[in-house]
């Protein structure tokens, strides 16, 4: 047992001893001086060297005009034209420095200078700490690299990872834009700037906020997330997560979007978008919705894809699958809806319905027209197999217009003046003032003309062979009390700009905006950006290196399969 405890204490007491030896300082080297004295008056403990001093300390090379070496200290003060040189990784030049070797830390004054391969480094006073290959400084400093110029009140570079660290006010200046930021991790070699907290990023073409985001300098391709947008002159985009690619003006933007156009006074939401500045067009999708502010009110329309493409004034929008529109007094159906900025003309294509306050229309065919200069709706074109239909306001009965096309005038955003032309067909239920039902008018003609007040029929004018008769209501039966081809489809009326959704739209809708103030959710990026993540440069140490994304997708690759 006594043995045991003795050979356990000899072995603890050699690594000891092992440890200490291990930690020794290596003493600095002095392989040059054209002159060397010892002046323990002025400065007793040192060794004057002076001309072309050159010292060398594991692995560092210094050179200067003179320096005092207090060897017992393993300590350097160097004065004229310093240089402290680290392999080619970096050059650090100033007035004057001090060196430890005991603790390998470099401090420099006076025009210091730091130069790595990428990027040099201009300020009063830097520090370098050997031990942890960083060099750090407190005073205002200059970063100058092929692209970009950065200035900052203080800073932090790590040597082996190229990377240049700010916790303090920064800018970096580019001749396309200029970045602005409190906290900023820049990597020189790769261009790479990491934003935190709030920064900007401003240009001739547009202005950028986040509180979170990604911008490779060399690339000029960014993603930005947490409260980020980029707005130019006519156009703010905001998005949970925004890409944006600055050579070809391409944004794409993901939960949350909103894109706002403060000439044409609208707005587009959806949850994911696609905005092309140069083509003046955008690709909205996710329940998108397009919301027009037409005589102090908005028009809602919905499809499961919106596309708006031109410049002002000869702007078109698309609305694909499912097209549902609402304004407090009109709502409508169609499979798809093309409208043109240019022409003034909405073409509702494919099983069109409109609900005029509670009037039903429908038809082949449906074109609302506007006035270019009032920018107010004027008229409305229902072309083949018109029906309008509205409930008896007491009764069960149905009020029915049949006939080839209709024709209608707005007045001041409401239908007024509504003509229904060729083979006419009415079932109207006819009330007097006290709203008593008086009989059911049926009857067919060449013309009906229809004015309206408030979205209720106010008169009914009949023209040109006129045939028919009004009827009793005990007279006429169920059967003959609709018109063929007549369906109600009150069911489907959409009573609310919430309405314009499905449930589906609106459970995703919840989904993602509960995602959206996680601060932990994985980002949806967009496929052709996942190469640009914002952990890149920290995730993948070898691709850093190497320097390319085909790079860091080969090493994950591999350690997938060492796994």
């Amino acid at each position: 047992m006594k043995k045991s405890l003795f050979f356990i204490s000899y072995c603890l007491l050699l690594l000891s001893v092992q440890g200490i030896f291990a930690q020794t300082p290596k003493k600095i080297i002095v392989e040059n001086a054209d002159f060397s004295d010892v002046n323990e008056v002025e400065i007793p403990g040192a060794l004057l060297l002076t001309g072309n001093v050159k010292i060398n300390h594991d692995g560092v090379v210094m050179t200067c005009n003179r320096a005092y070496f207090f060897q017992k200290e393993n300590y350097i003060k160097a004065f004229g034209n310093v240089q402290l040189v680290q392999g080619d990784t970096l050059f650090l030049n100033s007035k004057y420095a001090e060196y430890s070797g005991n603790v390998k830390k470099a401090f420099a004054t006076g025009n210091a200078v730091m130069t790595s391969p990428d990027a040099t480094l201009q300020t009063d006073t830097i520090n370098f700490d050997r031990n942890v290959q960083e060099v750090f400084y407190n005073t205002k400093g200059t970063i100058v690299n092929k692209d970009n110029v950065l200035v900052s009140k203080s800073g932090r570079y790590y040597v082996a990872q190229k990377k240049f660290q700010f916790l303090t006010e920064v800018t970096i200046t580019n001749p396309k834009y200029v970045i602005k930021s409190n906290h900023l991790d820049y990597y020189s070699n790769s261009g790479h700037s990491y934003l935190f907290g709030p920064s900007t990023i401003t240009s001739k073409t547009n202005y950028i906020y986040t509180e979170k985001g990604f911008y490779d300098t060399k690339k000029n391709v960014a993603h930005f997330l947490r409260k980020s947008y980029i707005k130019y002159d006519d156009r703010l985009i905001e998005g949970d997560s925004l890409f944006y690619n600055r050579n070809t003006e391409f944004a794409s933007a993901t939960r949350n979007v909103k894109i706002t156009d403060s000439i044409n006074r609208g707005i587009v939401k959806g949850h994911y978008a696609e905005i092309y500045k140069l083509k003046d067009s955008m690709f909205v999708t996710k329940r998108a919705v397009a919301v027009n502010f037409v005589e102090n009110d908005s028009v809602y329309i919905h499809g499961k894809k919106l596309m708006v493409t031109g410049k002002e004034g000869d702007r078109i929008i698309r609305a694909f699958n499912n097209v549902r529109f609402y304004k407090t007094d009109m709502s409508g159906k169609c499979d798809s809806l093309h409208s043109s900025t240019k022409i003034s003309l909405t073409k509702l294509i494919g099983h069109p319905i409109i609900w005029n306050g509670e009037s039903q229309i429908t038809g082949d065919i449906m074109h609302l027209i506007g006035d270019n200069t009032t920018r107010k709706l004027d008229s409305l074109k229902v072309l083949n197999n018109t029906f309008l239909v509205s409930k008896d306001t007491l009764g069960t009965g149905y009020n029915q217009v049949k006939g080839l096309n209709l024709y209608g005038k707005f007045r001041e955003g409401k239908l007024h003046d509504v003509d229904v032309v060729k083979n006419t067909e009415v079932i109207y239920y006819m009330r007097n003032d006290a709203n008593e039902l008086i009989g059911i008018n049926k009857n067919v003609s060449s013309k009906i003309n229809l004015i309206l007040e408030n979205n209720a029929v106010e008169t009914i004018t009949f023209f040109n062979n006129v045939d028919g008769d009004i009827y009793p209501e005990a007279d006429l039966p169920e059967n003959a009390r609709k018109l063929k081809g007549f369906v109600w489809r009150g069911d489907e009326r959409i009573k609310s700009k919430d309405d314009i959704f499905s449930a589906e739209e609106n459970e995703l809708n919840d989904k993602l905006i509960k995602e959206g103030k996680d601060e932990n959710a994985k980002e949806n990026v967009p496929m052709k950006v996942r190469k640009e993540t914002l952990n890149y440069d920290k995730k993948n140490p070898k691709a850093k290196a190497k320097g390319t994304p085909k790079a860091a997708e080969k090493d994950a690759e591999r350690e997938k399969t060492k796994k």
